[in-house]
C-alpha cells in the first residue's frame, strides 16, 4: 500500500534564490516570494514542515505600486502607550523603509503561528542592488509573467 509522502525536517535541502524586485508590483512579487518561502513549488511540499527556501529580494527601492497607493496606501503601527498610533503612507515607506514595506506584504502572506515566523526568517530584503550572501552562492529566480 502506498502512503503519502510527509518530508522531515532534516531531510529538507535548502537553496538560496535571488528576485531583483526592481519594476516588478508589490502583491504579485510578494505571492510569489512567499509561496517560495513556504516550499509550494517543491514537490516535496508539506503543510507542517518548513520546506522553503531562501529568498534574497534586491533593489526593493524599486518597487512598483499600481493606482494612486502610494498616497491612499497607509501603514499602521502603534507604541502601545494611549495616543501612540504613528500613520506612514506607501511613498514615505518606499523612500525611507522599501525593505519594511516588503517585508510587511510577505510576512503578511505566511502561516500566523510558530512555523510562519519561522518561514519569515528565510526572508533576506536589501534596497540597493548588492547582497551579502555571495557566499551561500544564490541562483537568480526568475517571476512568471
Amino acid at each position: 500500500m502506498r502512503t503519502t509522502y510527509m518530508a522531515k525536517p532534516n531531510e529538507v535541502e535548502r537553496k538560496w534564490y535571488v528576485v531583483d524586485a526592481e519594476g516588478q508590483t508589490l502583491g504579485r512579487l510578494a505571492s510569489e516570494v512567499a509561496s517560495i518561502l513556504r516550499g509550494k513549488h517543491k514537490p516535496t511540499f508539506t503543510p507542517h514542515v518548513d520546506t522553503g527556501d531562501h529568498v534574497i529580494i534586491i533593489n526593493a527601492e524599486k518597487i512598483e505600486l499600481t493606482g494612486n497607493k502610494l498616497n491612499d496606501k497607509i501603514y499602521y503601527r502603534h507604541s502601545n502607550h494611549p495616543g501612540g498610533l504613528k500613520k506612514t503612507t506607501a511613498g514615505d515607506m518606499r523612500a525611507n523603509k522599501p525593505e519594511r514595506m516588503l517585508e510587511l506584504a510577505i510576512k503578511g502572506m505566511l502561516p500566523k503561528n510558530t512555523l510562519g515566523r519561522a518561514q519569515g526568517m528565510k526572508l533576506h530584503v536589501y534596497a540597493g542592488s548588492e547582497h551579502k550572501h555571495q557566499a551561500q552562492k544564490p541562483e537568480v529566480y526568475e517571476l512568471r509573467g
